[in-house]
């Protein structure tokens, strides 16, 4: 009642404090004290939560609770934990919307392959939407959950694949950006991809972290730092008030990114995922794409990618992308003591298991620095002994 309200506006909000703090100690998020402790409060934080447990999002604690549903056995439990936070987060729309523009695109490309006609092709593709990792895992739990918590939207819950598919794909934010053509909504996508890293880092518990999910946090940190490391810098105040103090009062400008190339495993990952992502469209005989990736200085134009791939799909009928073809057993890179550029060879991973054909490229160490995201460029795709 200490503000500045109207008696209606403080009667309101008192209401809505009331109903919030039910909530809370209904989901055990809260234990109210059966007396004032000594700091005058009535209500403290379980103790049972983690200890750096933040409500970054209206739906952390049920994520929390979502999380013990998880199989830790599956292969892809990194990933579903991942959906499970991206599920909790505000939705960048025009982001999804391309996703789902996509992804109907795709199908009606596929139907008409296949002889559909129109009118038919429409009606097939208008219940597709953008990717909903676990939705029918998520929706009935969140159900069950709004009855104890009734002051949630109904449409609180989005499942969505951001962070999960630019993973999966080996996409960094260039990427995303160019993939969905959403230029326009950079600033939103970095928001987004901001909240799904802060998330991630403060409300998995560690009983849920396993090697890969703290590898693609430190991945997924270093991609918005190098984009705009004023996003983190301005969450990170937030916890040290004292820095962001220090930071005005001596008007220091943000510093520069850090660089990339000596990030470690973080920079490891995103080579990896650089050839990751090539792999993939190979698997999509997606030319064109493949040839977009490329520096301007590079030789693998559209028509050298055609003929390579074409030669790849005489000898076999398709590419693997199954997790032994993302394995380190087919990907060798060799660093070299002076620096500079790195030599890199990707194995594709035929059904047959000939693993014939290779990826040969070179990593620009100084270029990585200077656009902060792994610069790769293929020489050749080709058949080993050919």
């Amino acid at each position: 009642m200490d503000n500045h309200e109207d008696r209606r506006s403080q009667l309101r909000l008192a209401k809505r404090a009331v109903r919030l703090a039910r909530s809370l100690v209904t989901s055990e998020v809260l234990t109210r004290l059966d007396e004032v402790d000594r700091f005058g409060r009535r209500f403290v934080l379980t103790e049972a939560l983690p200890e750096d447990f933040a409500l970054n999002q209206p739906l952390s604690h049920f994520a929390l609770a979502v999380l013990d549903v998880l199989d830790p056995d599956s292969d892809t439990f990194t990933l579903d934990v991942v959906s499970v936070i991206e599920a909790t987060l505000e939705a960048p729309r025009p982001l999804l919307m391309a996703q789902r523009h996509a992804a109907r695109g795709d199908a009606i490309a596929a139907l008409k392959a296949d002889g559909v006609e129109y009118d038919e092709r429409m009606a097939l593709v208008e219940d597709i939407t953008w990717p909903e990792p676990l939705s029918d895992l998520l929706e009935p739990l969140f159900e069950t959950y709004r009855e104890r918590h009734p002051w949630l939207s109904p449409d609180a819950l989005a499942p969505k694949s951001v962070v999960r598919e630019m993973w999966e794909q080996g996409m960094g934010f260039t990427d995303l950006v160019s993939r969905y053509q959403v230029a326009r909504s950079e600033g939103l996508v970095l928001r987004y991809l901001t909240d799904a890293y802060r998330s991630l880092r403060h409300s998995v518990p560690a009983s849920h972290h396993t090697e890969e999910l703290d590898l693609l946090v430190e991945w997924l940190g270093e991609t918005v730092r190098q984009v705009d490391s004023s996003l983190l810098d301005e969450w990170e105040a937030l916890s040290d008030p004292d820095h962001a103090t220090r930071q005005v009062s001596h008007h220091e400008p943000p510093p520069p990114p850090r660089p990339l190339s000596q990030q470690g495993r973080v920079f490891d990952v995103m080579v990896r995922n650089a050839l990751w992502r090539r792999v993939e469209l190979i698997a999509r005989d997606d030319v064109d794409a493949l040839a977009a990736l490329e520096p301007e200085e590079s030789e693998m134009t559209a028509a050298r990618w055609d003929a390579a791939l074409e030669a790849y799909y005489d000898e076999h009928s398709r590419l693997l992308t199954d997790a032994d073809a993302r394995g380190p057993a087919l990907l060798s890179v060799e660093r070299p003591p002076a620096g500079g550029h790195w030599r890199v060879v990707q194995t594709l991973h035929d059904p047959e298991g000939h693993h014939d054909w290779v990826l040969e490229g070179i990593v620009d160490l100084d270029r990585s620095d200077e656009q902060g995201e792994a610069v790769v460029r293929i020489e050749e795709m080709r058949r080993l002994g050919g």
